[in-house]
């Protein structure tokens, strides 16, 4: 993407908003400037617009949280073809065929945002819930986001990076995760054994939209006693309920059958 007509306090705004929304309620100005290095006068210019827009709220205490008009935006968004309805719809049907947790998130950047969760019947909490942010290159969900990204792309979206090991399996380099993701666009899948969390397997495959652009992705999460047994059903039913919420984003295309095929 050119930089030429990069407007720099949209992109302060923009960061201002993101570690608001992570951070609801925790936050003054003070804080904010020293997260994000931007300069108190320039801070408050940018929150009072923020505020009076309605992008964000202050609360009691001079901490913030997001505002009325980020809610109507997400509604705006998912109104487009209710996404999230048709996920808890369709999550339904694979989740009674495997009967383990499954989770819809998209990509942002370097990380997954997820926004829904459907449970099986197993007692086991997952990390992440719907709201929350977990870094791409970490996580079957975001992996399988990234197939649309070439090398070059992916470093550069990962430069500045700092790679959280979340466990002593998570990627930690660009050669390892281009290499995931190469696997991952070949076989129309992609698994992360314990990378994210000890003792847990996942399985995620991608959403496509009208314009035969990844918008999503779903994945299985469960533990790796269960995934033993459960891997190969659970490679077919993600496949499955990727290729439904699909059709339903108005993709007409022929959807990755690579688990058909037997791909590892």
């Amino acid at each position: 993407m050119s930089e030429k007509y990069w407007v720099p306090a949209i992109e302060r705004a923009d960061k201002i908003i993101k570690e608001i929304g992570e951070n609801p309620d925790q936050l003054r100005l003070i804080d904010l400037s020293k997260k994000l290095g931007i300069n108190k006068s320039s801070l408050f210019s940018l929150l009072n617009t923020l505020e009076v827009l309605k992008w964000v709220t202050k609360e009691e205490g001079d901490t913030y949280k997001l505002g009325p008009t980020i809610g109507g935006l997400s509604a705006a968004y998912f109104n487009q073809f209710n996404m999230l309805q048709s996920f808890y719809k369709e999550a339904a049907i694979s989740v009674a065929s495997i009967n383990e947790h499954i989770q819809l998130g998209v990509l942002d950047e370097e990380n997954v945002v997820y926004l829904g969760k459907m449970e099986g019947d197993s007692r086991v909490r997952l990390i992440t819930d719907p709201g929350m942010r977990f870094p791409a290159y970490a996580s079957a969900i975001g992996k399988i986001q990234l197939i649309q990204h070439s090398k070059d792309e992916l470093a550069g979206i990962f430069h500045s990076r700092i790679w959280e090991q979340k466990t002593p399996f998570t990627i930690s380099n660009i050669d390892d995760l281009y290499e995931s993701v190469r696997m991952a666009q070949k076989n129309g899948y992609a698994i992360e054994n314990e990378e994210a969390a000890l003792g847990f397997s996942c399985v995620a495959a991608p959403i496509y939209n009208y314009e035969n652009k990844i918008i999503a992705g779903v994945s299985f999460t469960m533990m790796n006693n269960s995934w033993e047994t459960k891997k190969d059903a659970a490679k077919e039913e993600i496949m499955k309920l990727a290729s439904r919420l699909s059709q339903i984003a108005g993709y007409t295309g022929v959807f990755n059958q690579a688990v058909d095929r037997g791909q590892e």
